[in-house]
């Protein structure tokens, strides 16, 4: 894809100049000159590839990381001024992404780090997906599609990256003008905070936010209002579900408030017993209110049901986890054709084996290789070519197997 040259024809001083002025946007932003395909010191890469390596939330390290697969930090914030991307027409949805383009552009990195620009409307189908299999952006964004049914593949959206580890995403034009995502593996949210903190506050010295002194950050959806913060952890639950103990905690984190949703968030399914947990509510509580409810209170609740679950069927039902652990593994080891959501389901029970040390030729990075690898995009992107669904179902089934089967010998 080619790199957006418009920021070409403006002034090569390197001074600031202002963008088209519209109400509540007051400040000036910042040109950059930047190379088309080519990155400098102050610009970022325009335009493909997306990794398609580990990423960072499945590095399988951190605290309770043997439950907790993930920690993530989201921001949504407002430009002054314009209405939400919902309400916006096609006009304002852009200079809203070249405003946003330009600030995220200004924003300093740490050394070794690049940031990567991706212009939805031009990308490939394939990057799309991959940006989504690899939790940077929500299936929302790459449809383009708004809740009040507007919008499409050609609306006005971007998403930065920054490279290497991929540890934040910033999503612009989505449900809000900007969404500044920070993900790291294990229970991590406090640094997860701390680096939207550090990106947000970096976006806020350029431009002004919708805000207001009694509710706080405005947002489109109500439930966002507030700090506009939603914190969430990726947990992996697989005894309580054996134990007959797993509604029991997920309708107790529903009337403590929280979201409880599949490996893909909203909509999503929680195949291979992945479920994504949040606090549903920003308005009236503040970041550290929330940072220590959801992180030093909920989660290690979880995390201590699970881990018990787990003992338990270690010392009292052994061989029923290992004839849950077991199946799985021979039918990974053998089957000729696989779903995205069975495949999810055997390397589930697969990782719970090798977590509990009762399988002892996988490694847990293997497996946490396998949960991305099988998805639809990264499958079709690794044989470097675009697969039916039952020609994925085939190629699926090789990649497990033959991964599988090597470990063992």
């Amino acid at each position: 894809m080619q790199a957006n040259d418009q920021s070409d024809q403006s002034d090569q001083s390197g001074q600031s100049r202002d963008l088209p002025e519209r109400s509540g946007s007051k400040r000036p932003i910042p040109h950059i000159n930047i190379d088309r395909g080519s990155i400098d010191s102050g610009g970022m890469i325009t335009g493909g590839p997306v990794q398609s390596g580990t990423t960072e939330w499945l590095k399988g390290t951190g605290e309770m990381c043997d439950v907790v697969l993930s920690s993530r930090a989201r921001a949504a914030r407002n430009l002054a001024g314009f209405p939400f991307p919902p309400a916006a027409s096609s006009a304002d949805r852009s200079q809203i992404m070249e405003i946003c383009r330009r600030c995220i552009e200004s924003l300093g990195r740490d050394e070794g780090t690049t940031m990567r620009w991706f212009d939805l409307r031009d990308s490939e189908p394939i990057d799309r997906r991959l940006l989504v299999e690899r939790q940077l952006m929500s299936r929302q964004h790459a449809r383009g599609r708004y809740s009040n049914g507007q919008g499409g593949l050609d609306s006005p959206r971007g998403v930065a990256v920054l490279e290497p580890h991929e540890q934040i995403s910033i999503l612009v034009n989505e449900e809000d003008h900007l969404r500044v995502q920070a993900i790291r593996s294990g229970l991590s949210l406090h640094e997860c905070l701390d680096e939207i903190n550090r990106f947000d506050d970096g976006i806020e010295e350029v431009v002004e936010y919708a805000f207001h002194p009694q509710f706080g950050y405005l947002t489109a959806c109500p439930t966002n209002v507030g700090t506009g913060l939603r914190l969430s952890v990726m947990v992996h639950l697989p005894a309580l579900k054996i134990t007959g103990e797993l509604e029991k905690v997920r309708n107790a984190a529903g009337d403590m408030g929280l979201a409880v949703r599949g490996l893909y968030g909203e909509g999503s399914q929680a195949a291979g017993e992945f479920y994504q947990i949040s606090n549903q509510v920003t308005l009236g509580r503040s970041d550290e209110m929330l940072l220590r409810e959801i992180e030093r209170e909920v989660v290690p609740s979880i995390v201590r049901y699970e881990q018990h679950a787990r003992a338990q069927l270690m010392t009292e039902n052994r061989p029923l986890l290992e004839d849950h652990v077991f199946r799985s593994l021979g039918i990974l080891r053998g089957a000729r054709l696989l779903k995205p959501d069975e495949a999810l389901e055997h390397l589930g029970l697969v990782r719970l084996g090798v977590v509990c040390k009762v399988i002892p030729d996988v490694t847990l990075a293997s497996v946490h290789e396998l949960l991305l690898l099988i998805q639809p995009g990264h499958l079709q992107h690794a044989l470097g070519k675009e697969l039916s669904q039952s020609e994925r179902r085939v190629a699926r089934a090789t990649l497990v197997r033959e991964r599988l089967n090597f470990e063992s010998k």
